[in-house]
């Protein structure tokens, strides 16, 4: 049995110390990034102490950062203890203003490495690969991968003296940033592939929550439940991919400005209403496993954007988030794309806020957190 300290499950609900927990949280990818460079690591601090005074309590941030500049692995089972340390500090400040952390492995995506970096370590190594893909199947580079986890899982923070595996910080692990597997949509690549790395992580670490990272695309398993998808799949399953006995809960993304890019503001809104509630539905009645939010945005780069039109998109999913939440369904919270510093224009996407600079967004955020914490 764990430590009550850490978050578990108790059906459709997250729980800490025997009561439910709600949250209301952000994203922030380049925690670990800025926290190895004395000269920036103010700013994750900084960030803490914002999100936490407008009651924010859960942050998902990257543990990898695979090849290419500055990297935490520069090659297979090789680490820079800088970046490491970096991560010691982003882990121990959270504690320090009360935020859990969500800890993703490894990016589906090329940003800070990702599949396509493992699968040229391989190759680099004179392994034949046939493509990225080849990532979730190849033994190889599971192997890596699997080394990896164990890295992580087994660190013992420099500041702390906790072993990350050890950490009550930590709220959970996601295997994969945005999963996808465009070369098998039956799904099977990547819920085998799920099966194997959520056991993996089980076996070092039995406290911590696991997640996949999904952005919550319906697949074969239940395909009269595809009608939801924004008119495409992706090699994932929902329902297959998160009633893997070692996936503790299921999460969605929700990106209507991408996903149904084209469509009016009216159209986007019942999108977002009926994705979540399709996957509140389904993580009740067929998962029996609780659901998070665990990305969502709105990009300043889009036409037509106003800090309007972001608050209120936030208002909505918040909305949904808290009505759930107040009746006792699964979704326990949602944290929003994303939070940046002060001082970080360069690695602006559009889709980043600056607390300090953004009154009115924070109004939104700041309303929904003591909304959340009413119910806890």
């Amino acid at each position: 049995m764990a430590n009550g300290n850490f978050v578990q499950t108790e059906g459709t609900q997250f729980i800490l110390n025997g009561k439910p927990l709600y949250f209301n949280g952000f994203n922030s990818y380049w925690l670990m990034y800025m926290a190895a460079d004395p000269s920036t690591r103010g700013k994750v601090t900084d960030t803490f102490l914002q999100a936490s005074k407008y009651g924010m309590n859960v942050a998902r941030t990257w543990a990898f950062s695979d090849g290419g500049y500055r990297p935490l692995q520069s090659s297979p089972g090789i680490y820079n203890d800088d970046m490491f340390k970096g991560l010691d500090f982003v882990i121990s400040e959270a504690k320090k203003y009360g935020i859990h952390l969500i800890l993703s492995l490894v990016n589906n995506w090329e940003g800070f490495g990702g599949k396509k970096q493992y699968v040229q370590w391989a190759r680099d190594h004179g392994h034949y690969i046939n493509n990225e893909d080849d990532f979730f199947s190849n033994y190889i580079v599971k192997g890596y991968y699997k080394n990896h986890i164990k890295a992580i899982l087994t660190r013992l923070n420099s500041i702390t003296g906790i072993t990350y595996k050890d950490d009550a910080t930590i709220f959970a692990w996601e295997l994969m940033n945005e999963p996808r597997c465009q070369t098998d949509l039956s799904g099977k690549t990547i819920q085998d592939w799920v099966v194997e790395m959520s056991t993996q992580v089980k076996s070092i670490d039995k406290n911590h929550l696991v997640e996949v990272g999904m952005e919550g695309f319906y697949g074969e398993s239940m395909p009269e439940k595809k009608e939801f998808n924004p008119g495409y799949e992706v090699g994932t399953d929902f329902i297959s991919n998160n009633k893997i006995p070692g996936i503790d809960f299921a999460t969605i993304h929700l990106y209507p400005d991408q996903w149904v890019s084209g469509a009016t503001d009216e159209a986007q809104t019942e999108f977002v209403e009926k994705w979540i509630s399709a996957h509140n539905l389904d993580s009740k009645t067929i998962l029996r496993k609780p659901l998070m939010v665990t990305e969502f945005g709105k990009t300043s780069r889009s036409s037509g954007f106003s800090v309007a039109a972001r608050d209120s998109y936030f208002g909505t999913i918040f909305n949904s988030v808290y009505s759930c939440a107040r009746s006792g369904g699964p979704c326990g919270g949602a944290l929003f794309w994303q939070v940046m510093a002060e001082g970080m224009e360069n690695c602006s996407d559009g889709y980043e806020i600056v607390l300090e600079q953004s009154p009115t967004t924070v109004a939104v955020i700041n309303q929904q957190s003591a909304r959340i914490a009413s119910i806890s």
